[in-house]
């Protein structure tokens, strides 16, 4: 049951194989505007390890966003392309909990307030919380202004992501235990959650492979507009 998963959403470049027995390979490289020069071999590269080809895929899962606009297209491009090439189904998973995902995975924290500097001082945010093994949702994900973020439930948080830079205007109410700004979603988080959103029978047609932004009007908070 092989599972393709690709993650574009930040600064870095990832994809990652689910295995039928079980295994999971990736290949992750923090490489700012070089998503579209390194996915495609990744995915080769990726394919060759495992020895199998692309016809041997079940489905292919990618980190939807929020995120870099470019990065975010990347990702839900190349999956729509695979699922129509080679009619697979595809798992869109949010860029936020792959995130999540990846810092319980290097810190074994159970509560992370994910963050990505949105820009125009603003941050998407989604707080998730461990579950049977997977980070899921508490706050759904959002476009906040830092000051504005709401309250969560149940004490202090470890912060992650980028937005971190901008805590100096977190709300009071906030509590934090640590952070760890410099990390990115990784693949290999989303495949774990690709494959468990695929035995929940969450798979969806090649059509569905859209990204999502959270902030749709963007040129009209540029300066001078």
């Amino acid at each position: 049951m092989p599972i393709l998963a690709l993650e574009t959403a930040t600064e870095a470049c990832s994809a990652a194989l689910y295995l039928a027995d079980g295994r999971i390979i990736s290949r992750f490289e923090h490489a700012p505007r070089l998503q579209t020069q390194l996915l495609l071999p990744m995915v080769d590269d990726l394919l060759r390890e495992a020895g199998i080809t692309l016809q041997n895929l079940d489905a292919v899962a990618y980190s939807r966003g929020p995120g870099a606009f470019t990065g975010v297209r990347i990702a839900a491009a190349a999956a729509q392309g695979f699922a129509f090439g080679l009619n697979l189904p595809v798992l869109a998973l949010s860029s936020l909990q792959v995130l999540a995902q990846h810092v319980h995975r290097l810190t074994g924290q159970d509560r992370v307030l994910a963050l990505f500097d949105a820009r125009m001082n603003e941050v998407y945010a989604g707080a998730y919380e461990l579950h049977d093994g997977l980070m899921q949702p508490v706050l759904p994900d959002g476009l906040y202004a830092p000051q504005n973020l709401p309250l969560l439930p149940g004490g202090a948080w470890y912060l992650a992501g980028n937005g971190c830079n901008l805590r100096d205007g977190f709300p009071a109410h906030l509590q934090v235990k640590g952070e760890m700004a410099d990390v990115h979603p990784h693949a290999w988080d989303l495949a774990v959650l690709a494959n468990a959103a695929f035995q929940r029978g969450e798979a969806q047609d090649a059509e569905h492979a859209l990204p999502v932004y959270l902030r749709d009007q963007v040129w009209q908070k540029l300066p001078g507009r």
